[in-house]
């Protein structure tokens, strides 16, 4: 499956939205406080912390109103009831009043501070978006990568290992094979009637068939092929070799790591790891020795010459003899 660069284009529009953000504040004009005006507000009830109801005459809404506030518990006892003269007996409390605005009319929070117009910055709602995205963008790219520079590189020196093991089993299988049959073809002559032990030999090869010598043969090469690149990949098989390893050796173990991922695509697209298992099987045939023989027997007398040309294709030849010089 191919890699999508998810988190590559989250940076992007993290860093994008951020220059975005930073462009709109820069253009942005100064906010202005909100003009409020002093009034007096008659304390109709108060609390010892400074929770309080306070009344005042709103001369927007043409209406006097009544609302909890939060009045300064540490004026003078004179501003409170009942010491202060009101003929209700309401106590003094002052407060800042918006005169424009949506909220005209209403009173400031003493405890919020001094409002501002357009507190909604969208040039900083903007910015915070594009920093939480590029936040995203490195924590998931890298969480990402992760397991694909350590985990996966892993794994795959671990199906190459695995596939050099079954290759180099393959190759010493058949190796073990011929050595058999040679040996066994030491003893004597093919004559009309020839050793078991040869017969079993040779019908053990000629069971695998020609394909196995080829087999074989692509399972010595890649073998040696694959010890070599598993060597110089060795850095890659986890976090502690690549820790290890200097930069040079990490260098060579991408390029050794690129190779066995092509090796392996080749592989299991040729089925070579199955067919190097079915080579193994077939030519272990022979370790039953008694059925081995039996079956070997019977082959043997339906086509005697089929082994005798195989027995002649094992046999080694003496190398010809050079011509006596002229004097």
């Amino acid at each position: 499956m191919r890699h999508k660069p998810f988190f590559r284009w989250v940076l992007t529009l993290g860093f994008v939205l951020s220059a975005c953000g930073v462009g709109i504040s820069t253009v942005q004009p100064e906010p202005k406080p909100v003009a409020t005006r002093q009034i007096d507000l008659a304390v109709v009830e108060e609390k010892p912390d400074g929770a309080c109801r306070v009344r005042w005459s709103d001369p927007y809404a043409q209406r006097v109103r009544e609302e909890p506030y939060r009045c300064d518990p540490t004026r003078s006892s004179l501003l409170k009831a009942p010491n202060w003269g009101d003929s209700r007996g309401y106590g003094w409390q002052s407060a800042f009043m918006y005169t424009e605005g949506p909220d005209q009319g209403d009173l400031e929070d003493p405890d919020a501070g001094v409002a501002f117009e357009n507190d909604g910055d969208p040039g900083g709602i903007v910015l915070a978006w594009g920093i939480l995205a590029i936040a995203v963008g490195l924590v998931g790219g890298n969480l990402r990568a992760l397991p694909r520079t350590l985990g996966v590189e892993a794994r795959l020196v671990r199906r190459a290992t695995a596939l050099a093991e079954a290759a180099g089993w393959t190759a010493r299988d058949h190796e073990r094979a011929m050595e058999a049959a040679r040996g066994a073809g030491r003893q004597g002559e093919f004559g009309a009637a020839p050793d078991p032990e040869l017969v079993r030999a040779l019908w053990v090869l000629r069971e695998a068939g020609p394909e196995s010598r080829r087999t074989a043969q692509a399972a010595r090469e890649l073998s040696d092929r694959l010890a070599v690149l598993l060597e110089e990949a060795a850095p890659a098989a986890g976090l502690g070799n690549r820790l290890r390893s200097g930069p040079a050796a990490r260098a060579a173990a991408e390029t050794a790591v690129a190779e066995l991922r092509r090796l392996l695509a080749e592989a299991e697209r040729d089925g070579l790891q199955e067919r190097f298992a079915q080579t193994s099987v077939d030519l272990l045939r022979g370790q039953d020795s008694e059925r081995a023989a039996l079956a070997s027997g019977a082959d043997f007398e339906r086509d005697p010459e089929a082994y005798r040309r195989l027995f002649e294709e094992l046999a080694p030849r003496e190398p010809a003899a050079l011509p006596e010089p002229r004097r």
